[in-house]
């Protein structure tokens, strides 16, 4: 994911922390619903970002980043859903939760910087 954007990057290596986060729930757990949850929205972010890299306009990249952004906040839903139900541990909680929240402040702040620039006018 070399030579991508910052938010690319972050979210691509919050993906694979969730990937890993996924099969530590599956097999030491054997729990599939919850974490299946997580495995959808925490990959999505990164996906729909690359998408609004490659978009048609500026209010298509502004909704593909919308996209990520409401992903990011399921994201940290589940994974306090999953920490106080006491399936996921306290340490892989803080780990992921505060990447997700550092991706979430990096979209929010590209997407207003992107609003001012382009469609305040």
């Amino acid at each position: 994911m070399e030579g991508k954007s910052i938010v690319a990057n972050k979210s691509y290596q919050f993906a694979l922390e969730i990937i890993k986060a996924y099969k530590q729930l599956t097999i030491d757990k054997r729990e599939f619903i919850l974490s299946k949850q997580l495995l959808r929205c925490g990959t999505s972010i990164g996906a729909n970002v690359n998408e609004g890299l490659s978009a048609e306009s500026k209010r298509d990249f502004i909704h593909k980043l919308n996209i990520s952004l409401k992903e990011s906040r399921e994201a940290l839903y589940w994974l306090n859903l999953l920490k106080d139900s006491e399936y996921l541990p306290n340490e892989t909680f803080e780990l992921l939760s505060v990447k997700c929240s550092e991706i979430s402040k990096i979209l929010m702040s590209i997407i207003l910087t992107t609003k001012k620039r382009y469609l305040e006018k």
